[in-house]
């Protein structure tokens, strides 16, 4: 081979490796979010990464409802492996789209994967990753919980974008082991890191190392907040501002929501007029706060006293109880709809369900005096645009009587 040849041919390999060198693999999607620009953002906690990732294009559209009773089998099928096999990790909606992308595990290798509301499944390349972060401090990686859940896989507990920088809580391998990292977006390689306290009425104990386990934002008092959630169930109010690079915040607690439970996820917005806080619960039904009613509880001292459990579950913000206890995650997918993945109670296939803000039910999820066909509704029956509505949406337009 002539040496100009052979010279080619050494320095294309030397960029293959350099390309290979650069970019990655998914291992693991444990939590996924959206910033505004459309860019979706993945953890990799394998990896102690975040990467973020060029999703295909979509049009803007107006988000339509989704009635999909078994997402299991069609991803399943678009995978090409078995629906046992399925482990459900997170769900984000593209904003200004209606495209749901829900993160995967199938026999241990993860998957990212947009569904629109007919049903249709795509696969996400995520072969050749070269835009990402890293988390510099992970929990050690022999370190696990129950034995069976390693320590590492609650490096990100939440992630969400929000005003131009990326926030993931999670746990880190400092003696304050619960932590917040900011990265600013498009990613410049650097990132803050701050650790958490705060007081946990339920087990009267100041809290630092159960890391936040939902969280959202809020404009309190004109101050931009975080509002963080945690297991058994802390409300806790954290100013943006204070979240500084080695800095140690004492979160203040708003609340007391519950116990036995743990938050599945939080999300923030505008409903008839007024700013709302939705908190949903793994183990009970979830939690309506406004924003003004959090701001009134911000103004009071804190709580600081223990609570008498279980006859006296509740303190501080008073949140209004919402019949969502069987999602496992949930996003905003418009200014009217919620979205939400569940289990079905008989067959336990996994479904995405729209779900109406200020009604935060499916009316075919029952059966009831309205359901019989010669019920008549009286004339000023407050229900009836509601129920009217709903049939529509959930894919019954025919008893949208």
């Amino acid at each position: 081979m002539p040496r100009f040849a052979l010279h080619m041919k050494h320095a294309s390999l030397c960029l293959l490796l350099a390309a290979q060198a650069h970019s990655a693999e998914l291992r693991t999607a444990s939590k996924l979010t959206f910033d505004d620009a459309g860019t979706l953002y993945v953890a990799d906690w394998k990896a102690a990464r975040v990467y973020a990732v060029k999703v295909p294009p979509a049009s803007a559209a107006p988000a339509a409802p989704f009635n999909l009773k078994d997402v299991q089998k069609s991803i399943a099928a678009t995978l090409k492996v078995k629906e046992a096999t399925l482990r459900f990790d997170d769900l984000a909606v593209q904003p200004g789209t209606g495209l749901a992308y829900v993160s995967v595990t199938a026999g241990g290798k993860a998957a990212v994967v947009s569904i629109d509301a007919s049903g249709k499944v795509r696969r996400l390349p995520t072969s050749d990753l070269k835009a990402f972060v890293t988390i510099t401090d992970p929990p050690a990686p022999d370190a696990s919980f129950w034995r069976d859940l390693p320590a590492p896989a609650l490096t990100v507990t939440d992630m969400k974008y929000h005003d131009g920088k990326l926030y993931l809580a999670g746990l880190s391998n400092r003696d304050f082991a619960s932590a917040l990292r900011v990265y600013d977006v498009p990613f410049n390689g650097k990132g803050r890191t701050a650790t958490v306290e705060m007081y946990h009425p339920v087990h009267n104990q100041i809290e630092t190392r159960a890391p936040i386990r939902a969280m959202t934002f809020a404009t309190v008092d004109g101050v931009p907040s975080m509002v963080a959630a945690y297991t058994c169930t802390p409300l806790v109010l954290i100013p943006l501002n204070a979240i500084e690079d080695g800095a140690h915040i004492v979160g203040k607690t708003i609340g007391e929501m519950g116990w036995g439970s743990a938050p599945v996820g939080m999300v923030s917005y505008k409903f008839g007029g007024k700013e709302m806080v939705l908190l949903a619960n793994s183990s009970r039904s979830a939690d309506l706060m406004s924003v003004s009613d959090i701001a009134a509880q911000a103004r009071l001292p804190g709580l600081h006293e223990p609570i008498s459990v279980p006859d006296k579950p509740y303190a501080g913000v008073k949140g209004t109880m919402t019949p969502m206890s069987a999602v496992t995650r949930f996003d905003n997918l418009d200014d009217k709809l919620l979205l939400a993945l569940r289990r079905d109670g008989a067959s336990g296939a996994m479904q995405l369900m729209s779900i109406p803000k200020g009604a935060y039910l499916r009316l075919s999820d029952f059966v009831n005096e309205y359901d019989f066909k010669d019920y008549t509704y009286p004339p000023d029956d407050k229900f009836r645009p509601l129920h009217k509505y709903a049939r529509a949406l959930e894919g019954y337009p025919e008893l949208a009587r």
